[in-house]
This record gives structure tokens, C-alpha cells and sequence, in this order.
């Protein structure tokens, strides 16, 4: 099936955003300081640490499981069509 101009730059910039929450949920989890609550309370999603995970994280983990279900997806027709 071939793919128009548009749908590659949708699929190009859908990658770099996805990339963008990915990097981000993971650089929140070794930034923060956890034993201090100060260190947190300012950002997005809290005073609370689950709130902050939450908002930071959130999106990557969301990434992360689609993209585990697009790969299951695409293996199990591949094997379907065998």
C-alpha cells in the first residue's frame, strides 16, 4: 500500500512526539528527589507525587502499551497471512 506525502509527515511527527513523552516520563522518574516533597509540589500534576507521575509519566506509558499493541498486531497478521 502506498503512502502519500501527508501520512509520512503524520507518521514523522506522531514518532517525534512519541519519542519527545517517552524520553520525558523517563528523565521525571531520575530527576526527581522523592524524599523531598518541595522538589515537586511546583510541577504540572501536583503538590502530590502521584499527581506529577501521573502527568509525567502517564503519556509514556500510554506510548509505550500502543506501541506494544501495534507491534502484536502487525506480528500476529504476518503470521495470519503465512
Amino acid at each position: 500500500m502506498k503512502r502519500g506525502y501527508l501520512q509520512w509527515l503524520g507518521i514523522v511527527l506522531g514518532g517525534i512526539l512519541a519519542l519527545y513523552l517517552v524520553v520525558r516520563g523517563v528523565v521525571e522518574l531520575f530527576t526527581i528527589d522523592y524524599s523531598k516533597p518541595s522538589s515537586y509540589q511546583q510541577d504540572w500534576g501536583g503538590p502530590h507525587l502521584a499527581g506529577v507521575l501521573a502527568v509525567h509519566c502517564g503519556p509514556a506509558a500510554l506510548v509505550v502499551a500502543g506501541l506494544a499493541y501495534l507491534l502484536h498486531r502487525r506480528k500476529r497478521q504476518s503470521a495470519k497471512d503465512e
